[in-house]
């Protein structure tokens, strides 16, 4: 799928989600965990090693459980435990309610009265939004969309951007 130039992106920041080898290029992802292809997308990211910002982008009008799958990874994150969350919702999106979430964070090992706490807090919120509202301003339209050297690719990226990543 070819790029499209978008609006300036807000660069990596400090409290951004990042993993993979920082000699690799940068992939800044925008992506909903009910999202099926977002959770293709994840797959092959990981499959490939590549280094990656996530920011939220849940569209709960086509996803209503999005907003709740994205404040628990923040609130996991809370807790150091951030990119096993991610993997965890990517990786069973049909279970996406209150007590697979619970769950998850049992699992993980979280506190969970505080993970609870923690995801429906304002600070939490306020955090999610950031991340779509900039994802809006830089003309993010559909999940997921990728962006390598400030430019968008939205939708699932072919092999040769893939390639561009490994």
């Amino acid at each position: 799928m070819s790029g499209l130039r978008s609006a300036p992106l807000p660069p990596p920041r400090g409290d951004d989600h990042r993993t993979g080898p920082a000699d690799r290029p940068l992939a800044i992802v925008y992506a909903d965990y009910e999202c099926p292809y977002c959770a293709v997308l994840e797959l092959r990211l990981r499959a490939i090693g590549a280094q990656r910002v996530f920011r939220h982008f849940p569209v709960r009008s086509k996803h209503p459980r999005a907003w709740a799958a994205a404040a628990a990874a923040e609130a996991a994150g809370l807790q150091g435990r951030f990119w096993e969350m991610h993997a965890a919702l990517f990786d069973d999106q049909g279970r996406l309610e209150d007590p697979h979430l619970w769950a998850r964070a049992e699992r993980l090992g979280l506190d969970v009265d505080r993970f609870d706490a923690d995801r429906r807090s304002d600070a939490v919120a306020a955090r999610v939004r950031r991340d779509f509202t900039d994802g809006v301003r830089a003309g993010v339209v559909t999940t997921p969309t990728l962006f390598l050297d400030g430019i968008a690719h939205p939708g699932l990226p072919d092999d040769a951007l893939l390639d561009r990543l490994a």
